[in-house]
């Protein structure tokens, strides 16, 4: 989700993102990742663009990883296999807090090769700079700043100024998603109308996925049991399924009740199981006793 969502704000507002990492608002366009290898490495979370002077290879993570580095060079020897004429730039942004010293690498070595790149965290990085372009603001509440919800509130006010209103909607349902990585669900929704993300490219993408995940969940239960009951038993647990799908992408319970056909008091019910499973898997585990 959240890769996805880093993708689509990179690809849909290029010149703001060249101007925060480049120092120049140039027009990139896409580049498929499949283009430089029959097998790429982990391309579901590779953003490549380029334009006539230079290719911009990102990579947006929540968490780290020790093969980070060996990625990165075996990207930048792909990328100038074919793209020897121009700058290759690489970047990788890591969105969540951590103290992992895999977060400071910004090098590849071994014996015969050494390979560097560049690394930003985003919980150091300033956040008027991010108040100042459309495409960056759902980054906003992930920076440099002492109160998320003041600064969720902020730019809550800067996206309500958007003139065009798909870029409205497409920027308010960016920033409900990755405001997640820092605040709660209520909080969002408060601070965010979600009837203005109702048009997003974004918010149709997590819904579709919602609903096929959920019923492919749900259904392949009932089909398992063979019976007419176990058939209308997994298609409840199927409308349940997208219903929490879509409460861990944090759409409000008033939107998922209208797409489920659940009440209000169904949802909030929902909503109430799903936290407390969440709470349940980030328990900490007892050591053994000896």
């Amino acid at each position: 989700m959240y890769d996805n969502t880093c993708k689509f704000l990179v690809e849909n507002f290029s010149q703001d993102f060249a101007t925060w990492l480049l120092g120049k608002p140039i027009e990139l366009t896409k580049i498929e990742p499949s283009e430089l290898a029959s097998d790429p490495i982990r391309a579901d979370s590779v953003i490549l663009l380029e334009s006539a002077e230079i290719i911009v290879h990102l990579e947006f993570q929540t968490k780290t990883d020790d093969t980070m580095p060996y990625r990165m060079a075996n990207y930048w020897l792909r990328l100038y296999g074919k793209y020897r004429d121009r700058e290759i730039h690489q970047t990788v942004i890591y969105l969540r807090p951590t103290n992992s010293s895999l977060a400071y690498q910004t090098s590849f070595n071994s014996i015969k090769l050494n390979h560097e790149f560049n690394v930003i965290r985003l919980w150091e990085q300033p956040t008027e700079t991010f108040q100042q372009y459309q495409g960056l603001l759902p980054l906003a509440v992930l920076t440099n700043t002492n109160n998320p919800e003041a600064t969720l509130r902020d730019i809550a006010k800067l996206i309500d100024q958007i003139a065009d209103q798909k870029v409205k909607s497409d920027v308010a349902a960016a920033t409900s998603i990755i405001s997640g990585l820092a605040l709660n669900k209520e909080i969002i929704q408060r601070l965010l109308r979600s009837e203005i993300m109702k048009e997003s490219v974004i918010y149709q993408e997590i819904l579709l996925e919602g609903l096929a995940e959920g019923k492919a969940q749900g259904l392949a239960q009932g089909e398992a049991q063979g019976l007419a009951k176990g058939k209308t038993q997994g298609k409840t647990e199927a409308t349940n399924q997208i219903a929490i799908n879509l409460l861990r992408s944090n759409i409000s319970i008033e939107v998922i009740a209208q797409v489920t056909g659940l009440t209000l008091k169904q949802v909030q019910k929902l909503q109430k199981l799903s936290e407390k499973q969440t709470q349940i898997v980030k328990l900490p585990r007892r050591s053994p006793k000896n």
